[in-house]
């Protein structure tokens, strides 16, 4: 199982109604598997804040946390999910690592 798939079947456990997981690795420079984004529609979200969804969301990766180096979450509920409808475009890498050249 790829560690995409690992992350999907963890966020599962947040009981979305919509969910995205993407690889973004290759718009970067630290090698495969290393830079995600999530996109979690979820009514557990209900009432909490930016820093409480995305606790909800480490919490359900639990052990996969350090097998990558970036997440990108995207958080919503059904209800402002409805109101938007997609999630934002991540940035293109800037570098700034210390394996940039």
């Amino acid at each position: 199982m790829s560690l995409r798939d690992a992350i999907h079947q963890a966020l599962g456990a947040l009981e979305p109604r919509h969910l995205e997981v993407q690889d973004e690795s290759h718009m970067h420079s630290r090698g495969l598997e290393t830079h995600y984004k999530a996109v979690v529609v979820s009514p557990v979200f209900a009432g909490l804040n930016a820093v409480k969804r995305h606790q909800a969301v480490y919490a359900a990766l639990g052990e996969l946390m350090p097998r990558f180096h970036a997440l990108a979450l995207h958080t919503y509920t059904p209800e402002e999910w409805d109101a938007q409808g997609v999630a934002p475009d991540s940035p293109t890498c800037r570098g700034g690592s210390r394996h940039d050249h």
